[in-house]
């Protein structure tokens, strides 16, 4: 999972498209990433050249393996969105 609060429209509408490329949006500013290690190291290198590392902020939170852990990791309250079993990735 990748969230982000990023304080400026303008950064925040280039996060978000980036995002896209390595993800599914689960909500606002916050996506399901199924990366391997190279390509972690892909969005975390293009998301440094993006913000402003003083006023922006990136959580990146590992939920293990994707094999076996299925959408039982996620739980939602109130309107749910749809988790797509394939992640979208750009290499």
């Amino acid at each position: 999972m990748i969230s982000y609060d990023v304080a400026d429209p303008k950064r925040l509408a280039k996060v978000f498209k980036k995002m896209r490329g390595f993800g599914d949006p689960v909500q606002l500013s916050v996506f399901r990433c199924d990366l391997s290690k190279q390509e972690l190291i892909l969005v975390k290198s293009a998301l440094l050249k993006l913000i402003n590392e003083r006023e922006d902020k990136i959580v990146i939170v590992d939920c293990g393996p994707v094999g076996g852990r299925g959408e039982e990791c996620f739980e939602f309250l109130g309107k749910r969105e749809s988790l797509d079993s394939k992640a979208t990735v750009v290499i």
